[in-house]
């Protein structure tokens, strides 16, 4: 960013900073940490997702929560106040995370800011030197995922994308069951999320709460006036700011489809839907069906279904790998395979629940795998369950879904990067429009 870059604000500084993935990734960057080093990390954006994040982070073993930050005071205090009681050392309370990256104790920032400040907060984070976990979907528009691969890449930091069932087990086995052939050749899949979200009615504008700096909350999206149906959670459901359904939820089952189906990018992308259920300011679809075709005679759709809450398999969350020798249904953090008669042939599932519709997390023990993977990532350098790249290119899918079902028509894409072939409407949402001075820059 130009007037508010990392580089006219602060001085750049530098920092030093059980994995379980069982498959290659294409990135990995090497860390200097010590084995055995103390991890510092600063959390951004504590409502809910980032408040248990911060919690978590501050219950594992050698790791130290030194900052607290968020533009809404109220949020801001009561993490401080939950951090506390996990650990001796009282996190220190910040507004703008910018001046926390001045501070070379700091080893990394996790953020879980709404996403139209995941990639800029990435972006100058690298610049400064810090290690980033940043929650899905990793960034706002496609141009700012590449940017954040290239920010990681040249300032070699680690970057961590938080869709956690990367790391869960029982996931993993099941993903390697689909790769080795155990249902032959997997060439579709489907996933779905259902909620029953309200609606959110008509946005009055008001004026901005004592306890919230909306200013510094829009940052980089140019301005708009303060409503009251937007903040803390309703930005999701508006272009502006939120990737809708397909970038809160949709992310982490076309993350596991494309790892299962062993696919990167898609030659063609289809999107049906709308908003169908409420009349009001909601913006992205509460129904929408995306489809994709890939090389090799392999294609995925994604359901996401806000305000219907009617599951499919019986789970509100899921996915089925079908191949020509049967077929293997994940519903939440269990899998079981089928032969071509629909007969069981073999089931697992992981003690531990969990709630797909729960806004703050999978839980404690099953985030905390994927958080140690991003802590031995910097310790030691393990390769990352799921790094900026390939976080990236998942996220990118959900954009792809998102520009078609806006532009009302299929969109024909280079399956080598992922990019939007002569389709000039298209191409206008491949990026955003910024708030003067605050254009990423790495």
């Amino acid at each position: 960013m130009k007037k508010f870059s990392r580089r006219n604000f602060i001085k750049v500084t530098g920092s030093t900073g059980v994995g379980l993935t069982i498959l290659p990734h294409p990135l990995t960057v090497l860390s200097t940490g010590s084995p055995t080093s103390k991890v510092i990390v600063a959390v951004m954006g504590v409502r809910s997702r980032g408040k248990e994040l911060a919690v978590n982070f501050a219950r594992q073993m050698d790791t130290e929560v030194a900052y607290i930050c968020d533009v809404d005071e109220r949020y801001r205090n009561e993490c401080i106040k939950s951090v506390s009681e996990i650990q001796q050392k009282r996190p220190k309370g910040e507004k703008d995370f910018r001046k926390i990256l001045d501070d070379g104790s700091v080893d990394a920032l996790v953020i879980a800011a709404p996403d139209h400040w995941h990639a800029p907060a990435t972006i100058l984070a690298c610049m400064a030197g810090k290690h980033v976990y940043v929650e899905k979907p990793c960034s706002h528009n496609p141009n700012e995922g590449e940017m954040m691969v290239k920010a990681s890449l040249k300032y070699n930091r680690q970057v961590q994308m938080g869709a956690q069932r990367r790391s869960w087990p029982v996931i993993i086995e099941g993903i390697e069951e689909v790769r080795n052939g155990t249902i032959g050749r997997a060439y579709f899949a489907k996933g779905w999320y259902t909620n029953i979200r309200p609606s959110i009615g008509i946005g009055k504008v008001i004026d901005v709460p004592d306890y919230l700096d909306f200013d510094l909350w829009q940052g980089p999206a140019p301005r708009k006036e303060y409503k009251d149906n937007i903040h803390p959670y309703n930005w999701h459901w508006f272009w502006h700011w939120g990737t809708g359904e397909a970038g809160n939820n949709g992310t982490h089952s076309i993350d596991l489809m494309r790892w299962g189906l062993d696919v990167n990018y898609p030659v063609k992308v289809v999107s049906t839907g709308g908003r169908y259920h409420f009349t009001d300011d909601w913006e992205t679809p509460d129904t929408q069906v995306v489809g994709f075709e890939f090389e090799e005679n392999k294609s995925m759709t994604w359901e996401g279904r806000s305000c219907n809450g009617y599951g499919v398999e019986g789970s509100g969350y899921g996915i089925i790998f079908y191949g020509d020798q049967g077929a293997l249904v994940m519903r939440n953090n269990s899998y079981a395979i089928y032969d071509m008669e629909n007969k069981l042939i073999r089931a697992k599932e992981d003690s531990v629940e969990n709630d797909p519709q729960n806004k703050v997390g999978p839980g404690q023990r099953l985030d905390a795998l994927h958080i140690n993977n991003f802590l031995n990532g910097i310790r030691r350098g393990d390769p990352l369950n799921l790094d900026i790249k390939t976080g990236h290119i998942s996220t990118l899918l959900c954009h792809l879904g998102n520009i078609a079902q806006r532009t009302d028509h299929a969109l024909h894409t280079d399956p080598l990067n992922g990019h939007i072939l002569q389709d000039e409407t298209a191409m206008k949402l491949w990026s955003r429009t910024y708030e003067t001075g605050w254009e990423p820059d790495i």
